[in-house]
């Protein structure tokens, strides 16, 4: 059994590798876990032009002009759903299973897949739109079986 398991979610991604005891019994071995820094960042902590930081200088006040958003909150979670299936397309890629199982959050689940390469996501054998990052091994694995 070469079987991968990925959790991901927008601030935590781990990915385990399943495999059997002597005995018969599944486990799962953590192969790699980060956190987005990007993600826990707030918005505030991104961007470098704050209310009153621009405009025109009226005496000792300056205009505050807030600016546009430029559906910046938006590109943000992109980018980020591109790094989680950049991600997987590595360690599928590097790791040559067989078959492996996502589990992602429901709101990014379909997303993710549009972003992997077709080769990876012919392998993806069981796909459940749960977040799982911060559940412990025994519930991951229950989870898939």
């Amino acid at each position: 059994m070469n079987k991968i398991v990925i959790a991901a979610d927008f601030g935590h991604f781990c990915a385990y590798t399943l495999s059997e005891t002597p005995l018969g019994t599944e486990k799962l071995d953590l192969i790699e876990r980060f956190d987005s820094l990007e993600a826990h960042a707030r918005f505030s902590e991104t961007v470098t032009d704050g209310p009153g930081k621009f405009g025109q200088a009226r005496g000792n006040n300056w205009s505050k002009g807030y600016g546009e958003p430029h559906n910046a909150l938006l590109e943000k979670e992109k980018r980020l759903i591109k790094n989680i299936a950049s991600s997987i397309n590595k360690i599928i890629g590097r790791e040559q299973c067989d078959g492996w199982y996502l589990a992602t959050q429901k709101t990014i689940n379909g997303q993710i897949l549009d972003y992997l390469e077709p080769e990876v996501r012919a392998k993806l054998e069981k796909n459940i739109a749960a977040d799982l990052t911060k559940a412990d091994k025994a519930d991951v694995l229950s989870r898939f079986k």
